[in-house]
């Protein structure tokens, strides 16, 4: 019941911050802003058809999954090319393709890309949500994937990249509040890149001793759960996806020190990291219900540890 409660105000909350976002902050754009989101939203369009068709013709449909890292990049650079190669969009930029790059290759190391680029390891979920009775008719997951993977998460993706559109033609010149959001969304970066390597360094040897014809149960300690409970999950059930949504909130917060926003706080680009942590309390919500099924442990973990943030230590009983 806590649970729920939990999720309903932090669904409430970032709703009303979206619609804030739009009323307080306003939708003018200049012509300069409008031409650059007409090239964008192009781009976007042509992901959608790809992901869509291309998932479609060969049932892997990860290939959203692959532009995930890599769109931002695109969009931030065509900002940066569009508005001038000024200081603050040459900084968002550059964090943005730290963070696409670094999280690209992370999945690589996962086999989602292949030389044949409509190839590679689907992801997981993708398979599970796949036999759910709701989407397991080919028309179900047809329009699933038209609408949410290919056309939804391509919007959202554009979404979370727009506070360089907001900030292309401040006046207001780069100053220490934009060092300090640079260096907290950096940190955010390196946090992610520590959670991440946790985390394939436990499932990497993991499966290497199920495959050695040993028992999930009988595996040395950490690995007899089945799930990573050291470094940072010890503290945080996903400390990955507390990073990812921090940084683009923390992306954001360049339309203060550009001075573009209304009220101090709101611009209507609020809306995409809004959406993207409506997105993980799902995504989240999905992957735990794997958990559960799996490892008999993992409620207790949940019990135990909080969902993003890291706070509560897991002891094991």
């Amino acid at each position: 019941m806590k649970k729920d409660i939990g999720i309903m105000i932090t669904v409430v909350i970032t709703l009303l911050l979206s619609i804030l976002g739009f009323v307080l902050g306003g939708f003018q754009l200049s012509e300069l802003q409008l031409d650059t989101l007409t090239l964008l939203v192009t781009v976007c369009v042509v992901s959608m058809a790809y992901c869509f068709i291309v998932g479609e013709i060969t049932k892997n449909n990860s290939q959203m999954d692959k532009l995930w890292s890599i769109l931002p990049i695109v969009y931030a650079w065509i900002i940066v090319y569009k508005g001038g190669f000024s200081l603050r969009l040459i900084v968002m930029a550059i964090l943005i393709t730290f963070w696409g790059v670094r999280l690209t290759l992370n999945f690589a190391k996962k086999g989602a890309y292949s030389i044949k680029f409509w190839s590679g390891e689907e992801d997981y979920r993708w398979v599970v949500l796949r036999e759910n009775p709701n989407l397991n008719k080919k028309w179900k997951w047809a329009l699933f994937d038209l609408f949410f993977i290919s056309i939804y998460q391509n919007a959202l993706v554009l979404a979370i990249t727009m506070p360089l559109l907001a900030v292309m033609e401040s006046t207001v010149s780069f100053n220490v509040f934009d060092a300090l959001v640079a260096a907290l969304l950096l940190g955010f970066i390196i946090f992610e890149t520590i959670a991440d390597k946790q985390q394939m360094d436990f499932q990497t040897k993991k499966y290497e001793l199920l495959k050695q014809g040993k028992k999930l149960e009988d595996l040395p300690n950490p690995y007899h759960l089945g799930f990573n409970t050291h470094g940072l999950w010890k503290r945080s059930r996903h400390p990955n996806y507390f990073a990812e949504q921090s940084i683009w909130v923390v992306l954001y917060l360049f339309t203060i020190s550009a001075a573009v926003t209304n009220y101090i706080f709101f611009n209507w680009t609020l809306v995409g990291s809004m959406l993207l942590i409506l997105l993980f309390i799902g995504s989240s919500s999905f992957s735990e219900g794997i958990s559960l099924k799996k490892y008999p442990a993992y409620q207790d973990y949940i019990h135990k540890v909080s969902k993003y943030a890291p706070l509560r230590k897991y002891e094991e009983n």
